[in-house]
């Protein structure tokens, strides 16, 4: 690829970029999208926003860059959680480490390798991408250790600024921990993989078991249940709110008890009526009765298991309750919101088998991502293209066109086939078992950053030597050599799928095109004038896996092609502005992890770094420089003494809890009187069928009632209908109900400095 081929590209993406940012703070002000920009604002329900004036509406404007930029930490803490503080901060390391390393290599390793052979050079854009790499020195060029400096300097500036920001990072966690002195989880334990008993139901061994080896520290438990007559009826009624929410043309939060004209009635109304069947005798049934339509039949072998203290709950987690491991196991319990109830029914042991699965499952999905891969690499080499399909040849010989196919085009198509593996990791993340839903999305996470890293990185350098030599790795002593020789081959791939990717994603990121589409359909085709939205939860399993992509991309190509290290700033640069922003209006958070994202970071950041030095070794092999191969080798085993002490100082804390911030919280809340209270919630929060008083379903129940993700802004509405609903089969006399989609939010969500971000606005 020469230089033309990636301007080209390069100014294809910037024009998108360009046009949607544009568009989008055109859209943005318009009253009719403030659902699709605006969605954790309106769940909030405290900020109002003013309508801008008409001639305002119209005109581009960067408000939205400035308000993004002065946003602090502590209030995108307060509005989204650790995880997304987290995140951002990913972003920042990135931009402090590329900066030093962009900073090194443009200064010193550009001109090197642009220089290194004596030839006479054409003009800038008519130059081959491999003038600016170092395949353009000559062996045994003193110039070598330029590279080899360079490598060391970039190693220890990237280790220094991880283990910082590791360190700041465990110590938010640990302050997360201790702020978080009110949450359920911490007294609760998830047993999975009760025995059965011929003589006693799952509730009965629970109890007798607890009882027996946790007498001073067990407080109660509370079983699973299948899907029983109770929830079927809450199933029913959510269909049924899901069926007439677009019904009525306007909102209102007032009860109304008229008649319900539904079906014969003149115009559209957003009430429906409960009739009694008084033939089938409709049993009037007590609050405490609802307990016995879930007969012992329907019980799992799973219970949340309360205890009395924190720290008792901790230990009970951690201990081998018995001498089969595959018995009573245990772990502490996610939060309510948290807990992936599905999976909680399937047979603990049946898990390993379903790990299995999913992983040949993932496996078989990597090598039939082969091809489309080894397809686009083809379209790489037009020599190739053109010898195996003739009748392109014509096309190819335009100037242009042979720009386009080869510098924009790959990268593409590349970014359209990758947006099947996110949606189909997180299925096998369901598949596996986990218990909850922060614990699903880091699994995937996990998942895609393997794929990512294998096809986009490891799969196109294979596939472009195998195309053009027709041979792979002859031996595994051979890999560094062979990674040397295709890395800088594949430079402008890297390059162009940068701009697609990162910068073309960034653009249709905040755009946010499905809920814009959406929107459009259901008020244009639908005719829905209701003001309901949908809230979206922050998509960290294909952010992480991008953002550590473009990271590796960059370590890679540092020494190698340094000419990809400006692109990758501009990507990190934007993707601060624009993830802060939808953060902060966007994104809602219902439930997270606690920053359990950062060792991912890490981990694959410090490989991203080794595998450079791998091919900077193979490199200077090939190169015959002996000396700078020498000095490699110590380089890579002191990353790797690295890694290490930040797995044995840093990692545990993202594992486990300390007992002594534990202990202090126990020890805080029996002075102050708090801990029966906290003893009295427990049930409340992980009941798997919630009943709630009518004050409390104003505020909203706690526990989620269904195996789907519902909107934060619909959970409420839910709730009160399913609430209402178990109250009518109280009544003797029937009655017409009426419910209304109206927006609101737990107040607990919020902070309440959560409005002044909004300020600024």
């Amino acid at each position: 690829m020469d230089v033309s081929a990636l301007l080209t590209s390069a100014g294809i993406n910037i024009g998108i970029c360009v046009v949607l940012v544009s568009l989008y703070s055109i859209l943005r002000k318009q009253p009719s999208n403030y659902c699709v920009y605006f969605g954790r604002m309106l769940s909030g329900g405290r900020v109002k926003r003013n309508d801008p004036r008409w001639y305002e509406r119209f005109a581009p404007s960067p408000s939205w860059l400035v308000k993004a930029w002065e946003t602090t930490e502590d209030e995108l803490l307060a509005a989204a959680g650790l995880d997304a503080v987290v995140f951002v901060r990913m972003v920042i390391c990135s931009i402090r480490i590329f900066s030093v390393v962009a900073v090194v290599c443009i200064s010193f390793v550009l001109p090197v390798n642009y220089y290194g052979q004596k030839m006479e050079h054409k003009e800038a854009h008519l130059e081959s991408l491999s003038i600016f790499t170092i395949e353009n020195l000559n062996q045994r060029s003193r110039w070598l250790w330029v590279h080899c400096i360079s490598l060391y300097i970039i190693t220890s500036a990237a280790c220094a600024l991880l283990y910082f920001e590791y360190k700041t990072i465990a110590k938010k966690r640990l302050a997360y921990m201790a702020a978080s002195s009110s949450k359920p989880s911490h007294f609760t334990v998830l047993m999975r993989a009760v025995p059965q008993s011929p003589d006693q139901s799952y509730s009965e061994t629970v109890s007798q078991y607890f009882t027996n080896y946790y007498a001073p520290s067990y407080l109660s438990h509370l079983m699973v249940y299948r899907d029983g007559i109770i929830q079927r009826l809450l199933n029913d009624a959510e269909k049924m709110r899901q069926a007439i929410k677009h019904v009525s043309p306007d909102v209102s939060c007032n009860p109304s008890m008229k008649s319900c004209t539904f079906c014969t009635g003149p115009g559209p109304t957003n009430s429906f009526k409960i009739i009694s069947d008084e033939a089938g005798g409709v049993k009037k049934l007590e609050l405490g009765e609802l307990t016995t339509l879930t007969t012992t039949e329907e019980e799992r072998p799973v219970a949340f298991v309360f205890f009395k203290t924190r720290y008792d709950a901790l230990v009970a987690s951690e201990v081998l309750h018995t001498s089969n491991p595959m018995l009573w196991v245990a772990d502490l319990a996610p939060e309510p919101h948290d807990v992936y109830w599905k999976n909680l029914k399937v047979p603990y042991r049946q898990l390993w088998m379903r790990k299995i699965a999913t992983l040949v499952g993932a496996v078989a999905f990597m090598f039939v991502f082969l091809l489309p891969v080894t397809g686009i690499q083809g379209l790489t080499q037009l020599n190739t293209l053109s010898k195996n399909f003739p009748f392109l040849r014509p096309i190819l010989k335009k100037d242009l066109m042979n720009r386009v196919i080869t510098g924009y085009l790959p990268s593409v198509i590349l970014v359209l086939f990758f947006y099947t593996v996110p949606p189909l990791m997180m299925y096998f993340s369901t598949l596996e078992g986990c218990i909850s839903r922060s614990l699903r999305k880091r699994s995937a996470c996990i998942r895609v950053v393997y794929f990512t890293i294998w096809n986009v990185f490891f799969v196109n350098i294979l596939s472009g030597s195998v195309i053009r030599q027709l041979s792979i790795f002859s031996s595994v002593k051979d890999l560094p050599a062979q990674l040397a020789k295709a890395v800088p081959t594949q430079a402008g791939f890297f390059m162009t799928y940068c701009f697609t990717s990162g910068w073309a994603g960034l653009a249709c990121e905040i755009i946010q095109p499905v809920g814009l589409i959406w929107n459009l359909i259901s008020r244009v085709i639908v005719k829905n004038k209701d003001a309901s939205y949908e809230t979206l939860r922050f998509p960290y399993h294909i952010e992480i896996p991008r953002l550590l992509l473009f990271g590796l991309l960059g370590f890679t190509n540092s020494v190698i092609a340094p000419l990809i290290l400006p692109f990758l700033l501009i990507y990190f640069f934007l993707a601060y502005l624009i993830y802060k922003n939808q953060i902060i209006n966007v994104y809602i958070t219902k439930y997270e992890s606690g920053g359990q994202y950062w060792p991912i970071f890490h981990n694959t950041t410090i490989f991203s770094l080794i595998l450079s030095q791998v091919i900077a070794l193979g490199f200077f092999g090939l190169k015959l420089s002996t000396v700078a191969s020498g000095f490699t080798i110590p380089l890579i085993l002191l990353t790797l003494l690295f890694s290490e002490y930040c797995r044995q100082r840093f990692a545990p804390i993202f594992q486990k809890y300390p007992a002594e911030i534990l202990i202090a919280m126990d020890r805080a809340d029996e002075i102050t009187g708090k801990m029966e209270e906290l003893h009295n919630n427990l049930k409340t929060a992980y009941s798997q069928i919630p009943i709630c008083s009518q004050e409390s379903s104003k505020a909203g129940c706690s526990p989620p009632c269904s195996d789907q993700e519902l909107p934060a802004s619909e959970v409420l509405k839910a709730e009160n209908l399913e609430a209402e609903v178990i109250k009518a089969f109280q009544r003797s006399n029937s009655h017409d109900l009426e419910v209304k989609s109206c927006p609101s939010g737990s107040p607990s969500r919020y902070s309440p400095g959560f409005p002044e971000i909004y300020k600024r606005t």
